[in-house]
């Protein structure tokens, strides 16, 4: 894998380069080979939180590759359960779950998740959700994300304060110097039962890691389409 270019703009692309060239290559990696693509980082965190028993909600985005660190994990320690939006093409949809339950993971989808992350979480098992997307007026809440207020469920949060979950900020990350990625664990976020004030230390946490591998983020994403009542489009 070449060298990502120096401009935000362009790293942006070649991280999705990247992420595409890795998914191509999901029926090839296994328990063996999948050190080559991918190391832990902060795995003391997911220890830690397995250790109490209520399961673990891992915090992630759209940064760095979030198809590799899912599958990767899977392989690297234990399988997990994945939210996932459906395709709009059903046959790309099935293709692209095959892809992602290849390394045994269970996918989730959007559209009757519920159930199920309740039941991995009763299991003390982990689910991934992707949480740096844009929502409408009608399921959303504003916090504040890079300075701005951006539309976000408030799901997440709820779900950790009503199963006791610890939520974990999980991504991975490429790592340039060592020609891989990185799936690096933050600390925990701490949750207090507000669901808009967790929701909060959720997206700050998620902007932390956004802004210390800033060309690996899909700025493409209109993550700030939804706007407080009154105002204008930014975009």
């Amino acid at each position: 894998m070449t060298r990502m270019p120096a401009s935000t703009s362009d790293e942006v692309f070649a991280s999705l380069a990247l992420m595409l060239g890795s998914f191509s290559q999901f029926p090839k990696i296994t328990k063996v080979n999948v050190a080559q693509y991918i190391r832990y980082e902060g795995f003391e965190h997911f220890e830690r939180a397995l250790a109490k028993g209520k399961g673990v909600l891992f915090a992630t985005a759209h940064l760095g590759n979030w198809e590799l660190s899912a599958f990767a994990h899977a392989l690297m320690a234990q399988p997990m359960h994945v939210v996932v939006r459906p395709l709009d093409n059903p046959l790309l949809d099935a293709f692209v779950e095959r892809r992602r339950s290849l390394s045994g993971n269970t996918i989730l989808s959007k559209r009757d998740f519920m159930r199920g992350i309740l039941k991995a979480l009763h299991a003390n098992q982990a689910v991934g959700v992707l949480v740096d997307q844009n929502v409408g007026l009608d399921g959303g809440v504003f916090v504040d994300f890079f300075g701005l207020k951006a539309c976000v469920s408030p799901v997440f949060a709820k779900l950790a304060a009503r199963t006791g979950a610890t939520v974990i900020p999980g991504f991975a990350v490429w790592k340039d110097r060592e020609q891989k990625y990185v799936l690096k664990f933050y600390p925990p976020v701490e949750i207090g039962g507000e669901a808009t004030e967790d929701t909060q230390r959720i997206q700050a946490a998620v902007e932390l890691a956004i802004r210390e591998f800033p060309g690996q983020w899909l700025w493409i994403h209109r993550r700030w389409k939804t706007r407080p009542p009154g105002e204008p489009s930014i975009y």
